[in-house]
């Protein structure tokens, strides 16, 4: 038996080419196109609902199951991070100080 890593490095070199095609494809196209403001406010919406889509499900129920306690680190990082969202409006900003309240959260509990 060989040791030669072909089929591995052509699956993922054959991921990657599916991956940026998907990504480029869409862009290139729509790139031409001028869109409806309407669409456009829409669109802009759609980073912050992904994210909660994510984040909500993790947050409310870590363990598989709804968990409503101060005792929920994900829930309390949640809650402390809640006004620098609100306050900074800013995704990144929010991420970023989310992540810094939960390691503290688990390096101090």
């Amino acid at each position: 038996m060989s040791d030669w890593p072909g089929p591995l490095v052509l699956a993922v070199a054959g991921m990657a080419v599916v991956t940026y095609a998907l990504r480029f494809l869409p862009l290139a196209f729509l790139a031409r196109v001028t869109m409806h403001p309407r669409v456009l406010q829409f669109l802009e919406y759609f980073p912050v609902a992904v994210l909660s889509a994510f984040v909500v499900p993790l947050v409310l129920a870590p363990e598989g199951r709804l968990w409503l306690s101060l005792q929920n680190e994900a829930l309390l990082a949640g809650l402390l991070t809640l006004p620098v969202a609100v306050l900074s409006r800013s995704l990144i900003v929010t991420v970023i100080a989310g992540s810094v309240i939960m390691a503290l959260i688990r390096v101090f509990a």
